[in-house]
C-alpha cells in the first residue's frame, strides 16, 4: 500500500505555455511496508528543459549543416556524405561529453565548457573521417561549418538558461533541498541559496544537532528533527537534494552511512567540503590506500592555459580598441568639451606581485579632485580600504554617464595590450589600499589585475569589502578560459543595465 505524504498540488512542474504557473511541489510517494521512498522520477521540468535543450541543439546542428553545404556545393553538388557524417560526429560527440546531462544544464561555465569539448571532438572526427576516406575537402567542414555550430549552439543555450533563471527567481523550477548541518552554516546556505536563485535550490527543511528544540526555525525554514534523525526525514519526505553543511557531528563513518541509507531514494547527497571557496577543476577525488581522498591541485599561475590566457588578452584588447575607437573618439571630445581639461587620468596602481604600473581612465571628476578628496574622507561610503561615494560632487556630468556605464574604463585596453592587466582579474588596487591588505588579501596579486572581474559582474560597489575578497580570491584560486569566457559576457549585461556602479 502506498499513501501520499504529500497533497498534490496540480500537474507536474514543467516549462508551460506564456502565463501559467507550474505547482510548486510534485507528488512524493512512500513506501507504506518498509518505509523508504520510491525515488521519485524526474521532474516534468526538468525532461522539459533537458529535450528543449536537446532540440535546439540538433535543430541548430542541422541549419548550419544544409546551409553549410549549399554554400561549399550549391544545389547542384550538394556534398550529402559530408553533411550526414558531420551531424552524426556532432550529435555524438554531445551527449559523450555529457553536454546534455541534467547536472550540467543551466550550471554557466560547466555547461558550456561541456559544449565546447564536444564540438571539439566532433570537430576531430570529422577531420578524421575525410583524412580515412582521402576526402580533403573535407577542410572547410572542419573549419567553418563546426565552429559556427558553435557560435549558434551557444547563444541558443544562453537564452534556454535565460530562460530558467527568469522562472526561477519567481520561485519556480527549484529542486526541494533538505540542510543538515550547525545552525549557523546552514543559516549561511540559506542565505546564498535566495541570493543566488539562479542555482536552482530552494531549502524547505532543516535538520540541526538540537533539532526543533533549539529553535522552530533558520531564517523561515522549519527545523523538523535532529541530525541522528535525517535519514528517516529524508526518506519520508522524497528531497531531491540532501546538503550536508560542516558540524562536528559529521564524522566520516556517519557520512558514509548517511549514504548508505539515503540508497534507493530520490535524493542526492552533497557534502559541503572544509575548503569552502576551492572548487572546479583544482579538486579531484581518488583512492588511495583505499581511502577516498580529495586532492586539490595548485593554482595555475604559469604554463600554457597562461600563455593562451596572454594571447586572448592581447588580441582582444586589439581588437576592441579597432572597433571600439569611433566610441572613445566621441567620449574625448565630450570630456574636452566639457571643461577643457585633460581627457586621459593617469594613477599608479599595483599590479602582479605587487608591480606599480600606471593606469588609464577616461577622466570622470573636476581636475583637482584629488586635492578635494581630502575634504570627503568623513562621507567614504566605500567597503573596506576603498574610498567610493555615491553622489561624489567631484563627478563631472559627463563623468556620471561614462561612470554608470564604466565607459571611464575603456582606455584601460592600452594596459591590457601592454601586458600590465589582462582582460579578467581583480581590480587593481591603489599603493595606499594595499597597505591594509591582510595576508590572505594579498594572494589578488598573484595575477594580473583585470578590466573586469567576478566582483564587477556580481554587485560591483554595492559589494561588501568582504564578499569582494571572496570573489576576487575565488578568480585567484579556480581560474579558467571557461570562466573567462562567462565573465566577458556577463560584463556586458551588467555594463549594459548600469547597476551597482557610482
Amino acid at each position: 500500500m502506498e499513501e501520499s505524504v504529500w497533497p498534490s498540488a496540480g500537474p507536474e512542474r514543467g516549462l508551460p505555455p506564456l502565463g501559467s504557473r507550474p505547482a510548486s511541489r510534485s507528488l512524493r510517494v512512500v513506501d507504506g511496508r518498509s518505509g523508504r521512498a520510491t525515488p521519485s522520477p524526474v521532474m516534468a521540468w526538468e525532461r522539459r528543459y533537458r529535450s528543449w535543450v536537446i532540440l535546439s541543439d540538433m535543430l541548430a546542428t542541422m541549419l548550419v549543416v544544409v546551409v553549410g553545404a549549399l554554400l561549399i556545393g550549391g544545389f547542384e553538388r550538394f556534398d550529402e556524405p559530408h553533411a550526414l557524417g558531420t551531424v552524426a560526429a556532432i550529435l555524438c560527440s554531445l551527449p559523450a561529453c555529457r553536454a546534455w546531462n541534467r547536472a550540467v544544464l543551466g550550471e554557466g561555465a560547466d555547461e558550456f565548457r561541456a559544449v565546447g569539448r564536444g564540438l571539439v571532438i566532433a570537430g576531430v572526427l570529422v577531420a578524421l573521417g575525410g583524412l580515412l576516406a582521402g576526402a580533403l575537402e573535407v577542410k572547410p567542414w572542419v573549419f567553418y561549418v563546426v565552429p559556427t555550430v558553435a557560435l549558434v549552439i551557444l547563444p541558443m543555450r544562453y537564452l534556454l538558461r535565460r530562460l530558467l533563471h527568469r522562472f526561477r527567481r519567481h520561485g519556480q523550477y527549484l529542486l526541494p533541498v533538505m540542510a543538515a548541518g550547525g545552525a549557523d552554516t546552514v543559516n549561511d546556505l540559506i542565505e546564498r541559496t535566495r541570493a543566488m536563485s539562479h542555482v536552482g535550490w530552494k531549502v524547505e527543511a532543516v535538520c540541526t544537532p538540537a533539532g526543533s528544540g533549539d529553535r522552530g526555525e533558520v531564517q523561515g525554514v522549519p527545523v523538523i528533527g535532529t541530525l541522528d534523525e535525517l535519514s528517516e526525514h529524508v526518506r519520508r519526505g522524497g528531497y531531491r537534494v540532501v546538503a550536508v553543511t560542516p558540524d562536528q557531528y559529521w564524522t566520516p563513518k556517519r557520512l558514509q552511512q548517511l549514504a548508505w541509507d539515503l540508497e534507493g531514494t530520490s535524493a542526492e547527497l552533497v557534502v559541503a567540503p572544509v575548503l569552502m571557496e576551492i572548487a572546479g577543476p583544482r579538486l579531484n577525488v581518488s583512492g588511495v590506500f583505499g581511502m577516498p581522498l580529495l586532492r586539490v591541485a595548485a593554482p595555475t599561475f604559469t604554463g600554457g592555459r597562461r600563455v593562451v590566457k596572454e594571447i586572448v588578452d592581447r588580441c582582444g584588447a586589439a581588437l576592441l580598441l579597432a572597433f571600439g575607437a569611433p566610441l572613445m573618439f566621441g567620449i574625448a571630445l565630450a570630456i574636452k568639451l566639457g571643461d577643457r581639461g585633460p581627457v586621459i587620468y593617469r594613477q599608479q596602481r599595483v599590479g602582479r606581485d605587487g608591480n606599480a604600473f600606471t593606469m588609464f581612465k577616461f577622466r570622470t571628476m573636476v581636475t583637482d579632485a584629488d586635492r578635494v578628496r581630502q575634504k570627503l574622507l568623513g562621507d567614504n561610503e566605500g567597503a573596506g580600504p576603498l574610498f567610493k561615494i555615491r553622489n561624489d560632487p567631484r563627478v563631472t556630468r559627463v563623468g556620471a554617464l561614462l561612470r554608470r556605464y564604466s565607459l571611464d574604463e575603456l582606455p584601460q585596453l592600452f594596459n591590457v595590450l601592454g601586458g600590465q592587466m589582462s582582460l579578467v582579474g581583480p581590480r587593481p588596487p591603489l599603493p595606499e589600499e594595499t597597505l591594509q591588505y591582510a595576508p590572505e588579501v594579498r594572494r589578488r596579486l598573484l595575477v594580473k589585475p583585470g578590466l573586469t572581474g567576478l566582483w564587477q559582474v556580481s554587485g560591483r560597489s554595492e559589494l561588501s569589502w568582504e564578499e569582494s575578497v571572496r570573489l576576487d580570491l575565488r578568480y585567484v584560486e579556480d581560474w579558467s578560459l571557461a570562466l573567462d569566457m562567462v565573465i566577458l559576457w556577463k560584463t556586458l549585461r551588467a555594463v549594459t543595465y548600469g547597476r551597482g556602479a557610482y
